[in-house]
C-alpha cells in the first residue's frame, strides 16, 4: 500500500439526491399554498393553470398603469412645450407688429441716409387720344 495516501473511508450510507431547484421551488409552493389544508397536491395542480394566469394578468395590469403614467407625463411635457411656444409666437408678432409701423420704419431707415417723403405723392392720370 503507498504510504503517502491514505485511503479514503468508504461509508455504508447511500449517497444524498440532490433535489432540482424548480421541484424544490414546486414544493415549497405547494406547502405554502397548503398552509390551512384547504387543498390537496391535485387540486393545487390543478389551479396552477389559473393561478398562473392571474399572476400574468395582475402583471398585464401593472404594466398598463406604468404606460398611463408615463402617458400622461409626456402630454404635461408637451403641454408646457406648447404654452412656451405660443407665448414665443405672440411675443414675435407683437414685435413684428410694432417694428412695421410706419414712424419705426422711418427712424430705422434714417440711419442709412434715407429720408421720409414729406411731400404727398401726386396722382398721374392719362387721357385718351381719339384719332380722327
Amino acid at each position: 500500500m503507498n504510504k503517502i495516501r491514505q485511503p479514503i473511508p468508504v461509508s455504508t450510507e447511500e449517497p444524498v439526491k440532490k433535489k432540482s431547484s424548480g421541484e424544490n421551488t414546486a414544493r415549497k409552493f405547494i406547502r405554502i399554498v397548503n398552509v390551512f389544508s384547504l387543498f390537496d397536491r391535485k387540486a393545487v395542480m390543478i389551479l396552477m393553470p389559473y393561478l398562473f394566469f392571474l399572476f400574468l394578468l395582475a402583471l398585464v395590469y401593472i404594466g398598463n398603469s406604468y404606460l398611463a403614467e408615463k402617458t400622461i407625463r409626456d402630454i404635461d411635457r408637451t403641454e408646457k412645450d406648447l404654452k412656451e411656444l405660443r407665448s414665443e409666437f405672440i411675443t414675435g408678432r407683437s414685435e413684428l407688429m410694432y417694428r412695421s409701423k410706419l414712424t419705426e420704419v422711418a427712424g430705422a431707415i434714417q440711419t442709412r441716409g434715407v429720408k421720409e417723403s414729406t411731400v404727398a405723392p401726386k396722382k398721374i392720370l392719362l387721357r385718351k387720344v381719339t384719332k380722327n
